[in-house]
């Protein structure tokens, strides 16, 4: 099994994320209620995501998107893995998930996974899937990116046919590097992020020319039984 497989198979089952405005709502039931496995429900709406995101536009694939959170929310790293899983899973496309963070957490820590040192850390997780650390763009502890640095991860991101940004909190930071792709998606928060901030943010990303291809609410349980959710 692969280093991915293993990753989705030991990761507890999260709240599945729902897509604002121009994406269809995945979502899982409540885990207690549940009468098929929920990972089903929840591949199927991954993949519908997917669809719609990169490849349902009139001029053509989407091929590099940021997913920046308004929060810190918990299954952020755990949506950009299973977003690059299922544009993997077409079985066509070089596929690169990038850590786009500069004082989080690195993305590989949060996901378990070991990367050699260096400035171009990089590892193949998955046939035809590398996830790229960040010191393969940044490597100034703790100063802001420079235009060099932001240069060279517009350079990494165009090395795959599709690249998945893992982006810090929004804010000035993120909309630089909304810059370095071909859009940002808002991650919002069930229960916490307040639709007039996410609102705010959205207009204040559209001022500063940041493409903003829609918002992904996570972390939403449904009380019902997702055999009758399939259903509806």
């Amino acid at each position: 099994m692969t280093i991915l497989g293993e990753l989705l198979k030991d990761t507890p089952e999260a709240t599945a994320p729902v897509v604002r405005r121009r994406f269809r709502a995945p979502a899982e039931p409540d885990a207690k209620l549940q009468f098929v496995t929920a990972p089903s429900i929840r591949d199927e709406q991954i993949h519908s995501l997917v669809q719609q995101l990169f490849f349902r536009h009139p001029h053509g694939p989407v091929r590099r998107v940021g997913f920046a959170p308004l929060e810190e929310p918990a299954q952020h790293a755990r949506l950009c893995l299973e977003v690059v899983r299922v544009l993997v899973d077409e079985g066509k496309y070089d596929v690169g998930l990038i850590d786009g963070t500069v004082d989080a957490s690195p993305l590989h820590a949060q996901l378990q996974i070991s990367l050699p040192q260096g400035g171009q850390a990089r590892r193949a997780i998955a046939p035809r899937l590398w996830l790229v650390a960040r010191d393969s763009w940044y490597q100034r502890g703790g100063l802001p990116p420079t235009e060099m640095n932001l240069e060279r991860l517009r350079e990494l991101a165009a090395e795959f046919d599709f690249s998945v940004v893992h982006c810090p909190r929004v804010s000035w930071l993120a909309a630089r590097i909304g810059h370095c792709c071909d859009g940002l998606v808002l991650v919002l928060t069930a229960n916490k992020t307040r639709r007039l901030v996410a609102a705010q943010v959205n207009e204040q990303l559209r001022k500063a020319q940041v493409n903003v291809l829609g918002t992904v609410l996570t972390e939403r349980r449904f009380p019902i039984p997702s055999s009758l959710y399939r259903s509806l």
